[in-house]
Order: C-alpha cells, then structure tokens, then sequence
C-alpha cells in the first residue's frame, strides 16, 4: 500500500487519524468526538468527521491487514442476527485461534448458498486453506464446508467456538451505541473498518504483564503511525 493521500483536506493527518482511531476504537459517537476535540484545542464539526471515518477508515483497515502475520490454522467461523430497520440480517465472521478477525460479510439470507459465498470470500482474501474450521451447529456451514474446503477438518460444536463469539462482543457495544445501523451497506462499510482496527488496540492484556502490555502497544501504535503516513509529522493534539 502506498502513502495515505490528505490532499485537500485542511486538518492535519495527525488530526484526522486520531479522529478515525478514537471513532473505531471506543464506543464513541461522532459528537462525543466532537466534544472531546477542543479539549485539544481543535474546533471540528461531527460531520467532517464523519467523512474521515468513511474516507480513511478502510484505508487504515487495509493496511493493517497487509501487515498482520499470516493467519493461524484453525478458524472459527460464527453468525450472529443483525437487526436492520426491522429486518434481519446474519452477521458471519471468521477469526483465528490467536482471536484475531479474519474477515466478516453481511447477509440478508442465511443457508448454503449465503455460507458458500462467505467460504470463497474468506478464502480469497486470507489466500490460505485452514488446517481446522469450528463452527456451531448449523447444517449450512457443514455443507458449505464439503463444497469449498473439504481439505479442512470441520468440527461442530457449540462449546468449542466461544473464541468467535467472544470476538463479537465489541461489535455489540458498538452496535448498541450508534442504537442500530441505519442500513445494510453502511454496517458492512462500517465492520469491515472496524474489524480491521478496533482489535489492533486490544492486544489480550490478561495474557501480559504490565511491563508487556506497554511495549506491544508502542508498537502497535508505532505501525498505527507509519500506515497513516503521521510517523514524521510532529504532534499537533
């Protein structure tokens, strides 16, 4: 990926990329955002920071992606309901054994055709083949299971994918304070984002020492500024 491009933009890059961290790593609203930004002494409107978390947030995830290590064998695979103006899609994620998220999809139909599709997407984007998928017991991901990846062992069970369903609860805290997504695109646009930088920031600390857990977030935060080309600039907030 080459440098992020801000031409244009009259805020510095040190700025908008604190604005788009901030939106993605907590469960901030843009006017909470808004409101803490003059503490720093910077007057931005929540809608200008709203266009930077659209324009640079995948970005930001994209780049984080190509950096990270390659995937582990074994994945979890998960679907959780999404209530979208009434209606209800299936929100299917995969993620690894070490948690970290390899791809999601939204879909507004579930069964094995919805569930071949996500297989072919997680295998294009990871451009690997697992060792082991672990799904619940939906018959859909056992199918699509024997069509796209029939290499993999599969193992269905409830009780060994609480790795995927523990990598969803932020999506939920998330889901509760923006009180819902207001459609299908703009939840797929905003996960999509978020999955890519939100579980940057949260490295699993009960793991670490304190000592640890200060050195992995330096350099987290050292890539943090190097993906958004603010690794030279001097800080301005």
């Amino acid at each position: 990926m080459g440098t992020v491009s801000y031409r244009g933009f009259r805020f510095p890059p040190t700025v908008i990329s604190c604005c788009v961290w901030l939106y993605h790593r907590f469960s901030l609203s843009l006017r909470d955002i808004e409101e803490l930004m003059p503490g720093r002494g910077i007057k931005v409107a929540y809608e200008t920071i709203r266009q930077w978390t659209r324009r640079f947030g995948p970005v930001y995830a994209a780049a984080l992606r190509q950096r990270r290590l390659r995937p582990g064998g074994k994945w979890h695979l998960d679907e959780v309901f999404i209530k979208i103006k009434g209606a209800r899609h299936y929100l299917r994620r995969a993620v690894d054994q070490e948690g970290n998220v390899l791809d999601i999809l939204l879909q507004s139909r579930r069964g094995e055709a919805a569930a071949r599709r996500f297989f072919r997407k997680l295998l294009k984007k990871t451009r690997t083949v697992p060792r082991v998928i672990v799904t619940g017991k939906l018959r859909s991901c056992g199918a699509a299971h024997r069509t796209v990846m029939p290499s993999a062992e599969h193992r269905s069970h409830k009780g060994l994918n609480n790795r995927a369903g523990n990598s969803r609860q932020p999506t939920r805290q998330r889901e509760r304070a923006m009180k819902g997504f207001r459609s299908a695109g703009a939840a797929q646009r905003f996960l999509a984002a978020f999955s890519g930088i939100s579980p940057r920031f949260r490295p699993r600390r009960h793991l670490l020492t304190a000592t640890g857990y200060r050195t992995e977030m330096i350099i987290r935060f050292t890539l943090w500024t190097q993906i958004t080309g603010t690794a030279s600039l001097p800080a301005t907030i």
